[in-house]
């Protein structure tokens, strides 16, 4: 059994936890979140958070076809152009080792976005993939 940091460092989890609760101020619709934090769990592996916000999905009316093709979401047209821009953004940030966030990608979400939206959807990407980093370090559990 690993450090459970909620309760270790409890200062640490609000610090997260206020994230959140800026996140749920943001213009993003509640499945542009959910996308967001899947897709960035399925590139880090983080069971624990693709198994919650697959369940969120659905539960705020993704469907579970565009649940399935995630992963090869570049490859089907069943995502609009502005949800491919948040994908493009949440996989470029997430696998920040291959340069990061792209001119190229930056200037499609500035068709879409506001300057505002814009770091919505960073932080948005950050958040999870620090959520993604504790939940693996510290080996939690899809809920049974």
């Amino acid at each position: 059994m690993r450090v459970n940091i909620n309760e270790t460092e409890p200062q640490a989890f609000k610090a997260m936890y206020a994230l959140e609760g800026y996140l749920a101020t943001i213009q993003l619709s509640k499945i542009e979140k959910e996308l967001i934090k899947i897709r960035a769990s399925q590139i880090n592996g983080c069971a624990f958070c693709i198994d919650m916000h697959t369940k969120d999905a659905l539960k705020y009316g993704e469907t579970t076809q565009r649940i399935f093709l995630l992963n090869a979401w570049h490859e089907t047209q069943l995502f609009t152009e502005k949800e491919k821009v948040i994908l493009a953004i949440t996989q470029e940030i997430t696998l920040i080792t291959n340069k990061g966030l792209s001119d190229a990608t930056y200037a499609k979400a500035e068709h879409f976005f506001d300057q505002n939206q814009i770091a919505q959807i960073i932080m948005a990407v950050v958040t999870i993939n620090a959520w993604n980093r504790i939940a693996i370090s510290t080996q939690l559990e899809p809920a049974k």
